[in-house]
């Protein structure tokens, strides 16, 4: 079957069979391999990816679902080349360590400051428990969210 979608704003079509994720289809039909495949349970949140402004994992979501619909990746965070607030954030407080969780971790966030421009480290860690990182602690993590709401 093939579908169309806008992913970061531009038309996109891709021949996907009836049960193909839509993190198989933005990875390899598509060439936004930002979203990185994990765990496919949704379970790990490094596939985050917005869906109609929705955050959701990829992996969960059938490449079906999202014919007709609005995909933001982390990719298309970016404004016209230059990283978002949060992908500097995450740069500048040290809150990548291996990468694989980083940006699932960047679109969660971003998503999360659309809704919660001053979030609580309560709100923080809601927001984010959805995303794995086995490398960081954490820590740099929320630093790098504190940062990105400054900014």
């Amino acid at each position: 079957m093939k579908i169309s979608l806008r992913v970061n704003g531009v038309e996109a079509e891709a021949d996907c069979w009836e049960g193909e994720s839509l993190l198989f289809a933005l990875r390899e039909k598509l060439g936004y391999p930002g979203a990185k495949n994990a765990c496919e349970q949704g379970e790990c949140g490094s596939c985050s990816v917005l869906l109609d402004g929705k955050l959701v994992c990829a992996c969960l979501v059938l490449a079906a679902q999202a014919d007709g619909h609005d995909v933001t990746t982390v990719e298309g965070l970016a404004d016209g080349g230059r990283p978002h607030r949060v992908q500097e954030a995450f740069v500048q407080a040290g809150a990548v360590q291996c990468g694989f969780c980083t940006p699932g971790l960047v679109v969660a966030t971003a998503d999360l400051l659309t809704h919660t421009p001053d979030p609580s480290d309560d709100e923080i860690r809601e927001a984010l428990s959805g995303n794995l990182c086995r490398c960081t602690g954490y820590v740099k993590i929320f630093d790098a969210v504190r940062l990105a709401a400054r900014t």
